[in-house]
């Protein structure tokens, strides 16, 4: 399988020319911050940084983020009380910020050409496309968000462990190396997705409110199911997760927001936003050139041999 980039490449390539003067800026944070936190023993410097790394690389990799972050918050001992679970859970969500901030920039131009043709809509096709794509992304967000409204009280206490987190893992890790197997895949373009489309990917995504599971994975395999292209099924896992993202960012933040500062502070967490916005633009990067010329198969083994590292770890207490 392969990906053609095409527009979205050159908007890649320009975009992470300005990866460097973000660096820099991060620098700049981590000076700021560092002073104005000092003696926070809660969440270091460090480990702001760390888990922004793990969560700008994993997020729109199909390997799952809250995974990987559930499994870094527990190392670095975040998880050892039940105020740090608490805050620890919910930076998990926020964190996600970063990535969205990065994505939304990388498609910008996408998204500000489909947003003017909607509401100054001019006789043609490219109009009538643009409404069937963002009706497709409005059906396939409301499933998932609906159900993690309602459940996501019961989703942190009973699937943000590592017990949970490993089995997803090793399942999709599994569902992806079959997937990726296959000779036939879809063909058709980004902008002939249908609203029946929007809804089976959208049923889909409420597999990813397992921790482990991955939203990238499932929106990826079920929109190339329904016949949809790998370039346009990866294209359509990158916009879906600006909404979604982007909705689960800000209810968390506006519900949890004070347990966040109150545990870790203000500026300490900025960090991870920031680095997790540097880190997802050149995950980003790496993975669209990366399907040019691969398959998922390799995200499969890994998610694989990380559930097996983990729940070996569990077996002999290390975690």
């Amino acid at each position: 399988m392969t990906v053609e980039t095409g527009k979205i490449g050159t908007i890649v390539q320009r975009y992470a020319r300005q990866i460097g003067v973000t660096v820099v800026l991060v620098l700049l944070v981590i000076v700021i911050a560092a002073a104005a936190e000092a003696g926070n023993d809660e969440l270091s410097a460090a480990e702001a940084l760390l888990l922004g790394v793990v969560e700008g690389i994993t997020e729109f990799l199909p390997v799952s983020s809250t995974g990987h972050l559930t499994v870094t918050q527990h190392i670095l001992g975040l998880t050892d009380t039940d105020a740090g679970k608490a805050a620890a859970d919910s930076y998990a969500i926020a964190i996600q910020f970063g990535a969205i901030v990065a994505v939304a920039g990388l498609y910008w131009q996408r998204i500000s050409t489909a947003v003017t043709r909607i509401l100054r809509p001019t006789p043609g096709p490219e109009t009538a496309e643009a409404r069937q794509l963002a009706l497709a992304l409005i059906i396939a967000f409301t499933p998932a968000a609906v159900v993690g409204f309602l459940t996501s009280d019961a989703i942190k206490e009973n699937l943000f462990g590592l017990w949970p987190t490993a089995l997803a893992w090793f399942v999709g890790g599994i569902a992806i190396i079959v997937f990726a197997r296959r000779s036939q895949i879809g063909d058709r373009a980004l902008e002939l997705i249908t609203p029946r489309d929007g809804l089976i990917i959208g049923l889909t995504q409420m597999l990813a409110l397992w921790p482990g599971v991955s939203r990238s994975l499932v929106t990826i395999i079920a929109a190339s199911l329904v016949g949809l292209k790998m370039a346009a099924a990866v294209e359509f896992s990158f916009l879906l997760g600006l909404a979604t993202l982007s909705a689960a960012t800000l209810y968390e933040t506006a519900t949890n927001g004070s347990v966040i500062i109150d545990e870790y502070g203000l500026l300490i967490p900025l960090l991870g936003f920031v680095m997790a916005f540097v880190a997802a633009a050149a995950a980003v990067v790496w993975m669209v050139g990366y399907l040019e010329r691969h398959s998922l198969e390799i995200f499969g083994w890994y998610r694989i041999a990380i559930a097996i590292a983990v729940g070996i770890g569990l077996l002999i207490g290390q975690f």
